[in-house]
């Protein structure tokens, strides 16, 4: 599954990422790699917690409808595609 990520620095080293799709989905990493790698861990686990609870997976935005919202307007936007199994 497709997810659209954003990741931001105030340093250009570290990096925070948000998953719009999944309020509350965030990770870190020390680099654009390694933050995108741990964005798809925490979406990995944010999905399992979503099933465990027996809530549905989200329906995912395409990137040009997250763009179109301004939001994460001075952000470097990525697409991250993470095995899902619905249970």
């Amino acid at each position: 599954m497709l997810f659209t990520v954003v990741l931001h620095s105030d340093d250009g080293q570290g990096y925070g990422v948000t998953v719009p799709d999944l309020p509350g989905c965030f990770s870190v990493g020390d680099g654009v790699e390694d933050a995108l790698q741990s964005a798809k861990e925490a979406i990995e686990m944010h999905i399992e917690g979503l099933l465990d609870d027996g809530h549905d997976l989200p329906e995912t935005q395409s990137p040009s409808t997250h763009l179109a919202s301004g939001q994460f307007a001075n952000g470097v936007w990525a697409v991250v595609d993470v095995p899902v199994e619905k249970s």
